[in-house]
């Protein structure tokens, strides 16, 4: 396997951050820090880093502010969402979940979903990709 890293972006121009190895090390409460530091987080209603990324998965870390929402999607595999930091709605067609930290939900894939933040959150969105 060949290591994978990310490049240089105006928003992020240290670059060189392993997305993919054998082993791949998080901070999560750095990558947290990192998000709140930036001009996006600063500006806007979210901001997120994908801090994973194969072939089979990825995991974002994702922050919304309060009353902010993610429109109504769906994804082509299964997903797992961990709350951080915050409270957050995790919306379906079927169910609604309360959700604050230390509190986690999986979707299989291809379920129209919604996130509202009710409060600023920080949630790990993890994609296992189908491998059909």
């Amino acid at each position: 396997m060949q290591n994978k890293s990310n490049i240089a972006t105006l928003l992020r121009p240290e670059g060189n951050r392993v997305l993919n190895a054998p082993l791949v090390e998080m901070d999560l409460h750095e990558f947290i820090e990192q998000i709140k530091n930036e001009s996006t987080w600063k500006n806007s209603d979210r901001n997120s880093i994908t801090i994973f990324k194969s072939d089979a998965m990825t995991i974002v870390l994702i922050g919304l502010r309060e009353k902010a929402e993610l429109k109504p999607h769906n994804a082509n595999g299964v997903i797992s969402v961990q709350v951080l930091e915050g409270k957050i709605n995790f919306i379906t067609a079927q169910h609604i979940a309360l959700l604050d930290k230390g509190k986690m939900i999986t979707l299989q894939e291809n379920i129209v979903h919604s996130v509202m933040a009710l409060a600023d959150s920080f949630f790990l969105l993890t994609l296992s990709m189908n491998q059909k």
